[in-house]
């Protein structure tokens, strides 16, 4: 046992994992490069403006009410398909289907009721609260589809949820573009609706092969489920918090402004976070569950969060460094010219991804524990802050001064996970971590300070 848990613990298995998902991100990513040009060039940063509101707004509400059920049932799916109990595995994965239907029902209510409060939240001007009542069926296929893909991904059917992100990237590609072609913003809440059915179906058709679909008697779902709801309500809540930050801060630019400014705000967003997301991709599929398994055992804990924090320094800190040298190119080639403007303040966003390749590791800490309360607390902290920062750059220096703004949220997040783990676990920065900082910070710097230059 101890060889085969320093072996799923080892650099290799971390790298392996690492390259696979990310690797699955990295041909997800070229196809949403087509996709989001010929999204940007039909639609514009206004177009876009519409559908990052309609879209995060529809995020949120699918979020707040998904029970957690996406993230917690990992675990026990896991543990069961371990264990080789055929019975008990079915039975729990009808467990999970059950919770996932509820938590559709609910967020469909919550989307019709909720769409006057989001049309006021949301928009400045116009009234747009048909399109978020009519957008709550996505939000319910939202959660079946997360309920469908925890089960694949709890039983270790990493090649077919391969096929099934691929299939579904290329699906939302034929499903949006030609509507976006014909019917322009008119298009925008049917493709929305459409792409939450594109990431249901494959899922379900995949996971059908494998476990017929049944529901449990209510009373016995409530009643085996409450562990796993009760897991997820953390990580709910927290997911809630920066979607809902993530909301606020375009809806205050959108009243700052205007949906051309939103725009712009997320296609910046979009390329360094969004494209950024294979170094980070096989965090909650891979990394949390050798976390939890050693979570009793903080000398090991602390090795795991370490040797995680080295690797994603390494792939990290290359890819940062391409982003900011090449975004004055990259940016009119995958949106359109109209994007220009924002490349300063995606350049300077790009640094934050070397706090984050800290944080994200020491951040699933407290969820590892069981400490609830103490990761909700940091996530209300980050997402306040996140909103507050943006506002107050935004009003003074304008998007490139927002850029500053997410940076320096993102170093005060690191800093505080940091201090909180070292007094509280004694964790410490390996010295291969600190070699790797030393070397990246200066290399950054200086790619960063070329390519905003006028002669760069």
């Amino acid at each position: 046992m101890t060889e085969k848990r320093s072996s799923t613990n080892s650099y290799s298995h971390i790298l392996k994992y690492t390259g696979l998902f990310g690797f699955v991100q990295m041909l997800n990513i070229v196809v949403g490069i087509v996709r989001n040009k010929c999204v940007a060039v039909i639609l514009g940063p206004e177009g876009m403006g519409l559908i990052t509101l309609l879209s995060t707004s529809m995020n949120f509400v699918a979020q707040a009410t998904g029970l957690g059920i996406p993230f917690s049932s990992i675990k026990r799916i896991s543990e069961l398909f371990d264990s080789g109990d055929a019975t008990a595995l079915n039975r729990h994965v009808s467990t999970v289907r059950s919770w996932s239907l509820l938590a559709a029902v609910i967020g469909l209510l919550a989307c019709v009721a909720l769409g006057p409060l989001l049309n006021k939240l949301s928009f400045s001007c116009g009234d747009h609260t048909l399109h978020f009542i009519l957008l709550a069926p996505a939000v319910a296929m939202t959660a079946i589809a997360g309920g469908e893909l925890s089960i694949l991904k709890g039983t270790r059917r990493m090649k077919e949820l391969a096929v099934v992100q691929i299939a579904t990237t290329l699906l939302s590609l034929l499903v949006s573009v030609p509507l976006y072609y014909v019917f322009n913003v008119k298009a925008i809440v049917p493709v929305i609706s459409l792409m939450a059915m594109v990431n249901l179906l494959p899922a379900l058709v995949v996971s059908l092969r494998h476990y017929p679909y049944s529901l449990r008697h209510f009373s016995s779902a409530i009643g085996e489920g409450r562990q796993m709801v009760g897991m997820g309500v953390a990580f709910t809540i927290a997911a809630a918090f920066t979607s809902g930050g993530e909301m606020a801060a375009r809806s205050l630019l959108s009243q700052f402004s205007d949906l051309h400014t939103v725009g712009l705000f997320n296609a910046a967003c979009m390329i360094t976070f969004t494209y950024s997301a294979l170094a980070f991709s096989a965090m909650e599929s891979d990394y949390f569950p050798r976390l939890s398994a050693a979570s009793h055992d903080d000398v090991q804990m602390l090795t795991i969060v370490n040797r995680q924090v080295e690797v994603s320094l390494m792939i990290i800190s290359p890819m940062t460094c391409l982003l900011v040298i090449l975004l004055p190119v990259a940016m009119p080639l995958l949106f359109s010219q109209q994007f220009v403007p924002v490349v300063t303040m995606a350049q300077t966003t790009t640094l934050a991804l070397l706090f984050k390749a800290v944080s994200l590791p020491l951040a699933y800490i407290n969820l590892a524990k069981g400490n609830s309360r103490l990761y909700l607390a940091f996530e209300a902290a980050y997402a306040l802050a996140y909103v507050v920062a943006i506002c107050h750059a935004f009003l003074f220096g304008g998007l490139t001064a927002v850029g500053w703004a997410i940076v320096a949220v993102h170093a005060l997040e690191a800093a505080a996970l940091y201090i909180y783990a070292n007094r509280r676990f004694h964790f410490v920065l390996s010295r291969g971590s600190v070699v790797l900082l030393a070397i990246i910070i200066p290399c950054l710097a200086v790619a960063y300070f070329v390519a905003t230059s006028p002669i760069g």
